[in-house]
């Protein structure tokens, strides 16, 4: 009984310290710019839709409006990139910010996702393959439980190439034909 309680709990524990898809940032309000992933300690780590990290670092209150500013503040834990000794696909990448790891797909796995991100600790980030739809080549198409779609090159094309959608919430557009 007491083995079963320990293994409850530790998964408990497990399940509520993980990474999580904590943003999606838009600017201009129609343009993409980027995905952030809220680690344990929490640390915001801003990835490109191609899989690439852009920045990461806490987010700060503004001081005089109830907004958070644009830029991160730096993190000031522990920060490990992958040194010369090491894979040259995986060389001066990031390998760890803090608790929370990140792991590349390797020129051994697929040639397409070389040098991508694919796991920021427990998230599993996939992306489309070079067989799917032109537009969409190369972005992320999963990101831990969360599936997330793209327009694709037959809709319209004002929308081609943009976010449509992420896990269950749809994204929508307004095109010079909507009314008002």
């Amino acid at each position: 009984m007491r083995t079963i309680l320990t293994i409850l709990l530790l998964f408990l524990f497990v399940s509520c310290y993980s990474q999580q898809l904590g943003q999606v940032t838009f600017s201009g309000g129609a343009n993409f710019s980027y995905f952030g992933f809220v680690t344990d300690q929490g640390v915001l780590i801003r990835i490109s839709d191609d899989g690439k990290i852009l920045e990461f670092g806490t987010e700060a209150l503004a001081d005089r409006s109830n907004f958070y500013a644009r830029k991160l503040q730096p993190f000031m834990g522990r920060i490990d990139y992958y040194g010369p000794k090491d894979d040259s696909i995986f060389r001066g990448k990031i390998k760890s910010i803090g608790t929370c790891f990140f792991t590349y797909y390797d020129e051994y796995q697929k040639k397409s996702k070389a040098g991508k991100i694919k796991t920021i600790g427990n998230q599993l980030i996939d992306y489309f393959e070079e067989y799917e739809d032109k537009t969409l080549q190369g972005k992320i198409k999963t990101a831990g439980a969360l599936s997330i779609d793209y327009y694709r090159s037959y809709e319209n094309e004002s929308y081609r190439g943009k976010l449509k959608m992420i896990g269950s919430l749809p994204i929508t557009y307004y095109s010079v034909f909507d009314d008002k």
